[in-house]
């Protein structure tokens, strides 16, 4: 079953839980009057560091402040939404993270220092795209097909972004449905994966086509699939995992990154946040 969230959506999310909150005090109408800090949940150079420093440079633009994003990496997300739910509901501080941080995590750990239902008021949110399967050069891989056979042959390491991210999933998956011995192997976020990638360390990875199409464009790899029940746009003639014959629904899953803030922040910094968000969606 696919994971749809709509701007509408998560802001009927958000304004459930924080229906009770008091009126909006004047302060509210001035603001912002001070830099706001975007907090990543993931390190720099990945896809969501370049969609938080993207939409955080909109922001600017139109709010006539600065935003400045702070990297804090590390457990799917976690850290970053722990230190943004400890902040003052006041619209200065923010989180830009991606699907783990609100699903794959309540079951990744057996705690969290946040609640995802609970602790954030939700902004907005980013598509994540059609994230593509790429085989290194030196396995002469060509097709799904032919790197299930090089996995039952060969010692296959594919990366990840961080454990519980779609790629993790699809790797479990694989294994599941071939009786294969892949191992994911698991980094802080995908630049270093990517990196690691192009130097042979790996023979697989799949990640954003944004940051995924260095590896392609000189020649480190090839993209073999793509996530979710269509083609990517820019990577035309690359199938999808289901028109390889790969039917779980776990193949037409599409992620998301999304913006939220304390779950105390006033519905008017919310709504205007959002608007914005989408806006430079459009931009």
């Amino acid at each position: 079953m696919a994971l749809k969230i709509t701007r509408r959506g998560f802001i009927r999310t958000g304004a459930a839980a924080i229906a009770f909150i008091r009126p909006a005090s004047g302060w509210t109408q001035t603001w912002p009057s001070r830099p706001i800090k975007i907090v990543c949940g993931f390190p720099a150079g990945g896809f969501v560091d370049s969609l938080a420093r993207v939409f955080g440079e909109y922001l600017s633009q139109k709010l006539g402040q600065s935003v400045i994003v702070e990297n804090k990496g590390g457990a799917s997300g976690s850290i970053a939404a722990g230190a943004v739910k400890q902040s003052p509901p006041d619209g200065y501080t923010l989180l830009v993270a991606a699907t783990a941080v609100l699903a794959q995590n309540r079951v990744l750990f057996k705690t969290l220092p946040y609640d995802p239902d609970r602790d954030f008021a939700l902004i907005s949110s980013m598509s994540a795209g059609h994230l593509p399967f790429v085989v290194g050069k030196a396995t002469h891989v060509t097709n799904l097909k032919e790197f299930v056979e090089y996995a039952r042959k060969n010692q296959t390491n594919v990366g990840t972004w961080g454990p519980g991210s779609y790629a993790h999933i699809v790797v479990e998956e694989l294994n599941k449905r071939y009786g294969l011995q892949i191992k994911a192997v698991h980094y802080r976020g995908e630049s270093p994966m990517w990196q690691d990638f192009a130097a042979g360390v790996l023979q697989a990875a799949m990640g954003s086509y944004a940051n995924a199409v260095n590896a392609l464009e000189f020649g480190a790899g090839k993209a073999i699939a793509v996530q979710t029940a269509t083609r990517n746009r820019k990577l035309p003639d690359v199938p999808t995992f289901i028109e390889q014959g790969l039917d779980s629904k776990v193949f037409a899953l599409a992620g998301y990154v999304f913006l939220a803030g304390p779950i105390d922040m006033p519905p008017e910094i919310v709504e205007r946040l959002s608007g914005l968000i989408v806006e430079a969606g459009r931009d």
